[in-house]
């Protein structure tokens, strides 16, 4: 370490963290302000050259693995150590915003850039991570690269996804030139932690500048294919109508009702599709998402029997037949206690204001969290927006997060 700086004096530069951010926006910026940089486009490419030509300036070593995630270390005194990461995603949604995800990867690059300022040398080596595809807007499984890395899924099955147009995951990296021949996972890591606009309102409406994260909701989606007959609006009496959609609302006022029943459940129906959805013509086959989530698995298993009683009951009331599939499962993530002690006593130490809190979304930090130990810091958006194209953050929350993850790093790094 450098004889005039300690680790407590150190503090990022926050303008050049912004400007990072502001530059990566510029790579499929949308006329509302937002960000429209689906993965393993070229779009994503842009984005991928310039993040890896920032980490090259900063003297970092690049690598990429199989399925495309990203690698740039920082060299310890103890090289061959396992490394202490940090990072997040740079592929967006449809209509994302400007920070989720990409914060995270700035921030990680920006605590490499200000060691390099500091003439610090930690002891095992420090790396920031970009990973592929957390969103899943254009291919599925969500978090597919950091969950590869963590092996939950196989490399064979990312590459076979396909998106709406039929297009492979596979195809789709060999053509942005991002197939790398890293392995994926099957390393050790000392720590991983990813900074992150919180995507809610709690650090905002309590006046918090850090969230110390502790874990994260468990997850467990369904699609439901409620199934009745079609049939003409007008000669078709109300009372001998199987009408998938009536039949539906019922289910997803249910959704609601046991969302509502402790603190931390969540119910949510946000996709429908409606056949035939014609004006005239009752309908006789009504699709719909179910998201549940819940601190704990027996909350996730209570809204999941909840939603099939009340299937089988309407099925019965109203003639029709109801289909529950289960899509997705992620058990509830508890994080690893010295990493978010280290990230609190970080917080405590800078001065920010700063409260424990779980995250309501799911993060790679989530997939990383079964094979390393793992932590998350939050910092404000405004109005708790994301995933949209107004999606916000002040420049000084911004920079307080990156100060706590700098410090959380040093903790861990040696």
């Amino acid at each position: 370490m450098a004889a005039a700086s300690r680790p407590a004096d150190i503090r990022i530069d926050a303008e050049r963290l912004w400007e990072s951010l502001m530059q990566m926006a510029k790579i499929g910026a949308t006329p509302k302000g937002g960000v429209k940089r689906l993965t393993l486009t070229d779009l994503d490419r842009q984005g991928r050259d310039l993040f890896v030509s920032w980490c090259k300036a900063a003297g970092l070593s690049v690598s990429v693995d199989g399925v495309g995630s990203i690698f740039a270390r920082r060299r310890g005194r103890n090289n061959a150590a396992p490394p202490v990461v940090s990072g997040s995603h740079l592929d967006t949604q449809p209509s994302g915003g400007r920070f989720d995800g990409c914060y995270g990867v700035m921030a990680a690059l920006e605590v490499a850039r200000t060691l390099n300022d500091r003439g610090i040398e930690t002891e095992v080596p420090f790396e920031v991570a970009m990973w592929t595809n957390e969103e899943g807007s254009r291919f599925l499984p969500v978090m597919g690269a950091s969950g590869a890395f963590a092996g939950v899924h196989t490399v064979q099955e990312i590459r076979a996804a396909r998106d709406s147009e039929g297009i492979s995951f596979g195809d789709a990296l060999d053509a942005i030139g991002y197939a790398g021949a890293a392995s994926v996972g099957g390393r050790p890591l000392a720590a991983y932690f990813e900074a992150h606009i919180e995507q809610g309102p709690l650090l905002e409406n309590t006046g918090n500048t850090v969230g110390v994260v502790t874990g994260a909701l468990g997850q467990r989606w369904f699609e439901v294919t409620v199934t009745g007959m079609d049939a003409h609006a007008g000669p078709t009496p109300m009372h001998l109508r199987r009408d998938a959609l009536f039949g539906a609302s019922f289910l997803i006022q249910e959704v609601n009702r046991l969302g509502k029943a402790t603190e931390h459940a969540r119910g949510t129906v946000g996709m429908i599709v409606n056949r035939p959805n014609s004006r005239n013509v009752v309908p006789g086959e009504t699709v719909f998402s179910v998201d549940f989530r819940d601190t704990a698995v027996a909350g996730l298993d209570r809204m999941e029997q909840g939603l099939r009683a009340a299937a089988a009951r309407i099925s019965q009331e109203h003639g029709l037949q109801i289909e529950i599939r289960q899509t997705v499962f992620f058990p509830p993530c508890h994080f690893d206690q010295a990493c978010v002690d280290a990230v609190r006593a970080a917080a405590a130490g800078l001065g920010y204001r700063h409260m424990d809190i779980v995250s309501g979304a799911g993060h790679d930090a989530v997939y990383v969290a079964g094979v390393a130990p793992t932590a998350m810091i939050f910092v404000p958006c405004e109005g708790g927006i994301s995933h949209n194209e107004i999606e916000n953050a002040k420049p000084e929350d911004l920079a307080a997060g990156c100060n706590v993850l700098l410090q959380a790093v040093l903790a861990k790094a040696g």
